[in-house]
């Protein structure tokens, strides 16, 4: 009886085993745990600073008034600071009321440089006198004033209810908001790509070193491992972004940061995020596609180093030119950066916050997906010709001299 003969795997399983085998080997990994807090720590540090930066630069930009009045006049300014504070809110400057001070020259008390008092109102109500620098005395003459005038009932301490009426943003306004919105999209999507596609690079070199490859080729088709490989990879990044996300997303929730405050995309927020994940996940898999043909031909970690930078370069122009075409909405550039494949995910996400419109992103992902399977196989095509072979070659000769050498 003759054995059958097993059937083998079909592309799409194939891939799937690579890349469920690779995803859990990195998700598991120390590395990937030291990968995945290494950003974590100029964010932290970012944000750290950027709070104390904004609490020093909101206690310097709210000098004080103080008030060196007698006790009945001084309990009316601080009234009358209360009663126009509920109308003018932080338009006023805080008060300072100096109940018993060591001098009575507003001088002297400037001298001392204590506490965060800017300038010294002194006199009576009737004839206020504002003592401070120049700079301060502009910016507090007609509050200093205002409260004077209240305190002595020259001026109302209650106003009447104001009838306002809302009106939409103008087109100008809206575009503008859009165009930061589309710049900042591109922006996010290219550090993402290239700090994860780096990823690819050195994962196929190891497995050339330790003769894992061999195996796999043998065992199932060169294409499924190429692409579950990417999958793989693509799997690992989703997982760094949400970790990443989630910590970013925690330090503006106590920083106060409300996602309302940003121009909305022509698309809407949820559509555009969507759109986001998705163009990621294509400019991810055909910069892999590449790194990951690179680092099958390259034998050693510094050939890999060598050989990426032109593709690095590469993408950094595409990335230039897609921010450029975001100025140039309906032009023959941008058409041409939205068709592009390696452009393409960056120019279509602008689209997405500056014109309305679903169906053309759903046209340029198919044609972005297109573009990597063709990628994917090219490589392992490359892979096969370039490595494969010139490897069994290379045993077949030196099985041949051993046969030779032998009879000899």
């Amino acid at each position: 009886m003759t054995a059958t003969p097993t059937s083998r795997l079909s592309l799409m399983s194939a891939a799937l085993v690579v890349a469920r085998r690779d995803f859990f080997a990195i998700l598991l990994s120390r590395a990937f745990l030291f990968f995945l807090l290494g950003p974590l720590f100029p964010v932290l540090v970012g944000g750290l600073a950027g709070g104390i930066g904004s609490q020093v630069k909101s206690e310097v930009a709210n000098p004080e008034l103080a008030v060196l009045l007698a006790p009945a006049e001084r309990d009316a300014i601080v009234a009358a600071h209360e009663a126009l504070g509920a109308q003018l809110g932080g338009s006023l400057p805080p008060l300072v009321a100096l109940d018993d001070p060591p001098t009575t020259d507003p001088k002297a008390i400037l001298a001392e440089k204590r506490g965060n008092i800017a300038a010294v109102l002194s006199g009576s109500l009737q004839q206020p006198v504002l003592t401070g620098p120049e700079n301060q005395l502009e910016r507090m003459r007609g509050k200093a004033a205002l409260l004077a005038a209240t305190a002595l009932g020259n001026a109302p301490s209650t106003f009447p209810d104001i009838t306002t009426w809302t009106v939409t943003t103008s087109g100008a306004n809206e575009r503008s908001g859009r165009m930061v919105t589309a710049q900042a999209g591109q922006m996010l999507l290219f550090l993402l790509t290239m700090l994860l596609a780096g990823m690819v690079l050195s994962n196929l070199v190891e497995e050339k070193g330790n003769k894992i490859i061999e195996i796999l080729a043998a065992s199932i088709p060169m294409d499924a491992v190429f692409f579950g490989k990417l999958f793989a990879m693509l799997a690992v990044s989703f997982v760094g972004i949400t970790v990443w996300g989630l910590a970013v997303g925690a330090i503006f929730m106590f920083g106060g940061f409300n996602m309302q405050s940003l121009p909305a995309p022509a698309v809407g927020w949820p559509v555009f995020i969507a759109l986001g994940i998705a163009y990621f996940a294509m400019a991810y898999l055909l910069l892999g596609s590449i790194f990951l043909t690179i680092g099958s031909q390259a034998k050693t970690v510094r050939e890999v180093q060598t050989l990426s930078m032109p593709a690095t370069m590469m993408q950094l122009v595409v990335f230039f030119a897609a921010s450029f075409a975001v100025g140039q909405q309906g032009s023959a550039f941008e058409w041409g950066a939205a068709i592009f494949p390696f452009s393409s995910p960056f120019a279509m996400l602008a689209r997405a916050a500056l014109q309305e419109g679903v169906m053309q992103h759903v046209i340029a992902l198919a044609w972005q997906g297109l573009a990597v399977a063709v990628m994917v196989r090219l490589g392992a095509s490359l892979f096969r010709k370039r490595v494969m072979q010139s490897g069994s070659g290379g045993k077949a000769r030196r099985g041949m001299f051993r046969r030779k050498t032998s009879a000899a």
